[in-house]
């Protein structure tokens, strides 16, 4: 069993990617080269202060946390409705997260849940007219930041090359994922 102690010096976080060498290698395996750290750790560190920043000035321009504007995104980038399922797998939540941002929402007025009328034990998402227009409002600002923050700093070649190497990765996460779901 690990101490407190050696199991955080195996964490992997931006701040920790320099710490990697006082890691023995049989604790760690094989190590990033230096490189293969600057991608990671930077991917690591650039998202979650971006993150940070997105969701505090949706909040404080919208009183819109950036999950609840991204459940609203998916909800009408979908047509403005969605089952509870089908909204939890699109907007990457676990089904009793969703119920959580979706029930904030709900006390906005933002979103309403009703019963499919095939199957009643299955509920619908949709997105009602002030939420879109809540919507539309936040995804000005939300484009804005984006636009500023990600998109300005880089030139066109920059945004091919990421643009593809998400592709390239997202390709490969899949195809790892549909192997451990026949194997499992």
């Amino acid at each position: 069993m690990h101490s407190q102690r050696d199991r955080s010096q195996t964490a992997v976080g931006p701040q920790d990617a320099a710490d990697e060498s006082r890691v023995p290698a049989d604790e760690a395996g094989p190590r990033l080269d230096q490189a293969d750290l600057a991608v990671w750790g930077g991917f690591l560190e650039i998202h979650t202060r971006l993150m940070r920043v997105l969701d505090a000035d949706l909040i404080a321009t919208h009183g819109m946390a950036l999950v609840e504007y991204e459940v609203l995104f998916k909800l009408s980038r979908a047509g403005g409705a969605l089952r509870m399922s089908d909204l939890a797998r699109v907007a990457m939540l676990s089904r009793s997260g969703l119920t959580r941002i979706v029930g904030v929402l709900e006390a906005q007025r933002l979103v309403r849940r009703v019963a499919e009328p095939s199957d009643g034990r299955v509920l619908i998402a949709t997105l009602t007219p002030i939420g879109r227009a809540r919507l539309a409002a936040a995804r000005q600002t939300h484009s804005a930041n984006v636009r500023r923050l990600f998109l300005a700093p880089l030139d066109g070649d920059q945004k091919s090359a990421i643009a593809a190497g998400w592709g390239r990765i997202r390709r490969s996460e899949e195809h790892t994922s549909e192997l451990q779901s026949h194997h499992d």
